[in-house]
């Protein structure tokens, strides 16, 4: 028979640096159990609902957006910077979430985020997968993040908009039929091609 404390190691061997208390359940833990192991201080609480072995190296901020708000994909800024699009890091982790997840967001605390709630049948059209110093996150495309930076225009300094707009009529890997269509569904087309026209054939 496995201890509490070789089952809860077991646990963070299966799932990485942050562990759910669905996690230990599922391995045959009670909720008193976990509470017992935080008490004892076999483990941390990172958040509601979210733990670390103790003397383990805190978990990266990858590790926390992968973990603690999995339905977010990486969005606009950071995107942008993950393409090359961008020549700095941006301060915050730009997300889109559903509009359903604000509950989500919250309980990310102080964790360096900023949200784009948007509409469902928006939320993972243009969605792939990156990877982030070792963590595969949702990521959209380069396209989908083009058609973003048209969309939150206002919201984005205009040097990260322009600095944007150039490296993606410059990048090679660029899918000119598909930013036509993702930005017709998205209802920014006039606005997009009117920039696009002029940088394409500048």
């Amino acid at each position: 028979m496995l201890s509490k404390i070789e089952i809860a190691n077991d646990v963070f061997g299966k799932v990485g640096a942050i562990a759910k208390t669905s996690d230990f359940v599922a391995a045959g833990l009670s909720n008193s159990d976990v509470v017992s192991l935080c008490n004892q201080g076999y483990i941390e609480r990172i958040r509601h609902g979210f733990f670390k072995l103790s003397g383990a190296d805190e978990p990266s901020e990858e590790e926390m957006l992968s973990k603690l708000l999995p339905q977010g994909i990486i969005c606009v800024e950071s995107a942008l910077f993950y393409y090359g699009y961008g020549d700095f890091t941006p301060r915050k982790w730009t997300v889109t979430v559903p509009r359903s997840s604000s509950r989500s967001v919250k309980a990310m605390g102080d964790f360096p985020l900023k949200a784009y709630y948007v509409q469902n049948e928006f939320h993972h059209y243009g969605e792939t997968a990156g990877n982030f110093n070792g963590v595969m996150l949702h990521v959209y495309d380069r396209e989908r993040t083009v058609c973003d930076c048209f969309k939150y225009r206002t919201k984005l300094d205009s040097e990260i908009f322009s600095k944007a707009i150039n490296a993606y009529a410059a990048d090679p890997q660029k899918n000119l039929p598909n930013l036509a269509k993702y930005a017709d569904d998205m209802k920014v087309y006039k606005k997009m091609m009117s920039v696009m026209e002029v940088i394409l054939n500048g």
